[in-house]
């Protein structure tokens, strides 16, 4: 009779007579990566059907927004920002913005829902901004579509500086205060 010892002994070096970690690490594993590499081809195979490109699905989900750097006489209150190339949203959360572009202009926000400030996050499914807390819901412009908030997003007043949108993040303009400033408070692109 051969013992365990006697198989490995007279094995090669690396051949260990099927131990019980080869048995562990075997064919299981081999058939875990098939089935992911499965589900992963018909994951996107599904969203191939249903339409949806690799930057549809870009477009859809909210950027996290970061500011350039400063130019010479920019203003302590003052945000550089690319211009979007395309519509979409980018949250800076350390300045309280959001920058938004829909329909040929671009959009500076307050993070803040205007109904009780907590911090509003980006639906890409409907394109429009919700309010986790009481469930507000406002178009991509900033407009009010339903909910318990009384009025539309505060826009930060926004200017043009070549490739860059520079916001004022300390000018924020309430629409049911300054009905004329908060219409006017987008560069067209």
């Amino acid at each position: 009779m051969t013992t365990r010892d006697d198989a490995t002994a007279s094995s090669p070096p690396n051949d260990c007579g099927r131990c019980t970690l080869h048995e562990t690490l075997g064919a299981p594993a081999a058939i875990e990566r098939r089935e992911f590499v499965r589900a992963a081809g018909l994951a996107l195979a599904s969203l191939g059907l249903l339409g949806a490109s690799a930057g549809t699905l870009r477009a859809m989900a909210p950027r996290v927004g970061r500011p350039e750097r400063a130019a010479p006489g920019d203003r302590a209150d003052e945000r550089r920002y690319a211009i979007p190339a395309a519509d979409g949203v980018a949250i800076d959360k350390d300045n309280s913005v959001i920058v938004a572009r829909a329909d040929g202009k671009v959009f500076a926000f307050a993070l803040a829902c205007p109904h009780q400030n907590t911090a509003l996050r980006w639906n890409g499914d409907d394109h429009e901004f919700q309010c986790p807390k009481h469930k507000s819901h406002y178009r991509a412009d900033g407009s009010f579509i339903e909910g318990r908030a009384t009025r539309n997003m505060d826009r930060l007043v926004v200017r043009r500086d070549g490739a860059a949108l520079v916001v004022d993040v300390d000018n924020l303009i309430q629409e049911d205060e300054h009905p004329e400033a908060w219409s006017r408070a987008f560069i067209a692109v």
